[in-house]
């Protein structure tokens, strides 16, 4: 373990490839789920980012907590991440090109929930778990005839 003056601890390093319990920990603590951008799933695995058959280390810097679906993407389906020197990570698509940051979702009090809720009740909305189940019969959804439908001042030509 290395720490910094402070007595923080800002490295961790195993001697194996299969991520220790102390350092799965510290990657839990640190990184607080899937850092793929606008992914927000709580449980994830360590990922080394530079692989360990390539020489990369079992360490926290070189580890980044993925869930299950983009990890296969990152080894798989050749989604790309690599560590700043800033500490920050990157991702690129198949393609080579950078995908963009997602900000954080917008934390919506308990109160406005409530008030959003009267509203739609008094209007005579419903909303459950079931709302935005589709009702057909399973033909392909029209976009276009759906945003018509739904968006006041769409109107095609």
């Amino acid at each position: 373990m290395q720490h910094d003056r402070r007595g923080r601890v800002v490295e961790v390093a195993a001697r194996t490839r299969t991520i220790p319990p102390a350092l799965r920990r510290a990657l839990h603590h640190r990184d607080r789920g899937c850092r793929f951008p606008g992914c927000h799933v709580r449980l994830g695995q360590g990922h080394h980012i530079r692989h360990w058959a390539q020489g990369g280390p079992t360490t926290l810097s070189n580890l980044a907590m993925l869930c299950r679906r983009h990890h296969r993407a990152v080894h798989e389906e050749g989604y790309q991440v690599t560590r700043l020197p800033d500490g920050e990570l990157q991702f690129r698509r198949p393609d080579g090109s950078v995908f963009p940051e997602v900000p954080p979702p917008i934390a919506i009090s308990y109160d406005a929930l409530r008030v959003l809720w009267a509203r739609n009740k008094a209007a005579g909305f419903i909303v459950h778990s079931h709302t935005l189940t589709p009702g057909w019969l399973g033909e392909r959804l029209d976009v276009g005839y759906a945003i018509d439908v739904l968006h006041p001042l769409a109107s095609r030509e």
